[in-house]
């Protein structure tokens, strides 16, 4: 089942096509990864799924059989879909608990004035949305971090942060642009392996922008590959290493066949 679609998806900025009809269909509780060279238009996909920009007319999005073409954002995000930026907007001065209670937000189940009439009420309601948000921290190891500002946090640990914010949002499907950037080797790994597991716990669909080829052809289901804004290739990990359409437009025709394999596997 569809969880995600787009139909004929186009965006302009002026004389430039950022996106060129493209069609995308996203499963549910898959990871389904979204590839290609800077410039294909990754990033604007995103935006425009998540209403930062709006599609050229003609344009369609549908999202939990929900159309959700020229949505705010705010509405976008309510009906369940969380995103992560490549640049992190973090709260620096706010605690790392505080930021993730700012993904929860959403659901607060009271409005401004209910502290004054309802104060009981209130004080367990923020009790219980503590204790939950803390058991996320502790899931993805940020629990003993839960008082410090999240400026002070290292690189690796902003990513996680910045996941557990999205999480918090209790989405059904999570966009993750270039998570693992600025990240060591083994924090990559690390990073992935966490996705993979909240996904199985919080039931997540994933969609993922990632130039580190192997993270993409070992966690995803599916590969969608855009290039100049369009559409080029489409399936299986295996089948998009090795479709002759990628490997022109992707990686170019400086190495070897065999060669250009042998980096999206490292």
């Amino acid at each position: 089942m569809a969880l995600l679609e787009t139909l004929n998806l186009s965006k302009s900025f002026g004389g430039l096509q950022a996106i060129d009809n493209v069609s995308l269909r996203v499963d549910e509780n898959s990871v389904h990864g979204l590839i290609g060279p800077n410039g294909s238009g990754k990033s604007t996909f995103f935006n425009l799924l998540t209403g930062v920009y709006q599609p050229d007319i003609g344009s369609h999005i549908s999202f939990n059989n929900i159309d959700i073409t020229n949505k705010p954002a705010h509405y976008i995000a309510s009906q369940g879909l969380a995103r992560t930026f490549q640049l992190l907007r973090l709260y620096g001065e706010l605690s790392v608990l505080e930021n993730v209670l700012v993904g929860y937000h959403p659901h607060t189940k009271y409005g401004p004035l209910a502290p004054l009439i309802m104060g009981a009420e209130v004080r367990r309601q923020d009790k219980l949305v503590k204790e939950e948000m803390m058991d996320l921290l502790e899931f993805i190891g940020l629990a003993e971090h839960a008082e410090i500002p999240a400026a002070e946090l290292s690189g690796g640990q902003r990513r996680l942060l910045a996941l557990g914010r999205a999480i918090a949002m209790k989405p059904k499907m999570l966009l993750l642009d270039e998570p693992g950037a600025g990240l060591s080797p083994v924090n990559v790994d690390n990073l992935m392996a966490t996705i993979l597991t909240l996904k199985e716990r919080y039931n997540l669909t994933i969609v993922v922008v990632e130039h580190i080829l192997k993270v993409v052809m070992a966690t995803c289901d599916t590969i969608s590959v855009l290039d100049h804004g369009q559409k080029i290739s489409e399936g299986s990990p295996t089948f998009v290493k090795n479709d002759p359409a990628v490997v022109e437009a992707y990686l170019g025709r400086e190495m070897a066949d065999e060669d250009i394999r042998a980096a999206m596997n490292s």
